[in-house]
């Protein structure tokens, strides 16, 4: 089959179209033939060597894939060969063909895009399981989300929405703050213009006269740890998933303990297996009926072929797209 892997760790050039044996899979999984794949920034992080595969899971990157079910374990039940899926994967999404548990599968209903099924799975899951899982962020409090533009801040949007949460993104352009207020964001703050903490004071208030974000889902890491802290109100939640500010910095705890805030750091593709196929049936039960019906839907920047994966990955790293940047591995697929 058709893959992409990488020849060494470094800039966009060195992934390649490669040869690879076709995957086997175990009595739990299914072959899925690939149709497209998302791109993300943990693709980026493992190509410059700082985020490497689970044990065991493949080398070559791809964390979602939409496509349809070529074969199925001994074990599977529920699904048939031909069924139309999206995926959420360890790696192995920038190929031809990529073993799934059949447990982090996700219906692709008919007369839904193939495509665009592709730019859902990590972005949902991903939010779900740090706004909802682990920060227990409740209808009507707010929300911050840093990178509003990002497939991961215009999925925190429509999914606040939908849960009656209030949420304020960060963009860093005008057209990326005109796109969140349009796709239903309470409050937009420009980064490169505002003092983001002094803004969310402002922004978010609360009935008992208190201000400061409940819940902060941060991409940055530690260049903002200390900004974000300063920004949560009384008995906030900061949550990070990523890394683009760096991992080490100092603060202050007393920040922390006298207005009860607590800090925590999480990684989906590190998580166990049971944990991933959790989360997967909490999206498909909570998230994904409002994708079918497209309360949810998926925000594309830019769907190119396979063999332009060093695009693929510029364009991300370049930070000018809006919504998902995929891939698309079967061309002539439905």
């Amino acid at each position: 089959m058709r893959a992409i892997t990488i020849s060494s760790p470094g800039e966009p050039e060195v992934l390649q179209v490669t040869d690879e044996p076709t995957p086997d899979i175990a009595a739990d999984e299914v072959l899925v033939r690939v149709h497209a794949a998302g791109v993300n920034r943990a693709d980026l992080l493992q190509r410059r060597g700082f985020y490497d595969p689970p044990p065991g899971a493949t080398e070559i990157p791809g964390l979602e894939v939409s496509g349809t079910i070529e074969e199925l374990g001994a074990d599977v039940t529920g699904w048939s060969v031909g069924d139309r899926v999206a995926a959420l994967l360890s790696g192995g999404g920038y190929a031809e063909y990529v073993p799934v548990p059949a447990g982090q599968l996700l219906p692709v209903p008919a007369g839904f895009d193939l495509t665009e099924a592709a730019a859902l799975p990590e972005v949902l899951s991903t939010v779900w399981s740090n706004i909802v899982g682990r920060a227990q962020v409740q209808a009507g409090e707010w929300l911050l989300v840093h990178g509003g533009g990002s497939g991961i801040g215009t999925a925190a949007i429509q999914i606040a929405r939908h849960l009656g949460v209030k949420i304020v993104v960060t963009v860093g352009s005008e057209k990326k703050a005109d796109f969140c207020r349009e796709l239903g964001a309470d409050a937009v703050i420009n980064y490169r213009e505002e003092d983001f903490v002094e803004r969310v004071h402002e922004i978010c208030t609360h009935d008992n006269g208190s201000t400061g974000a409940d819940v902060i889902l941060d991409i940055i890491g530690a260049k903002y740890l200390e900004r974000n802290i300063k920004a949560l109100g009384t008995d906030g939640r900061l949550v990070i998933i990523g890394m683009q500010g760096g991992t080490k910095t100092e603060i202050n705890l007393g920040w922390l303990m006298q207005p009860r805030k607590s800090v925590s750091a999480t990684t989906l593709r590190a998580r166990p297996k049971d944990q991933k196929i959790a989360i997967v049936a909490e999206v498909a039960d909570r998230l994904w009926p409002a994708v079918v019906s497209r309360d949810i839907r998926p925000i594309i920047h830019e769907a190119m072929p396979l063999a332009d994966v060093v695009h693929a990955h510029q364009t991300l790293e370049d930070g000018a797209n809006i919504g998902k940047v995929l891939l698309i591995v079967d061309e002539e697929g439905a």
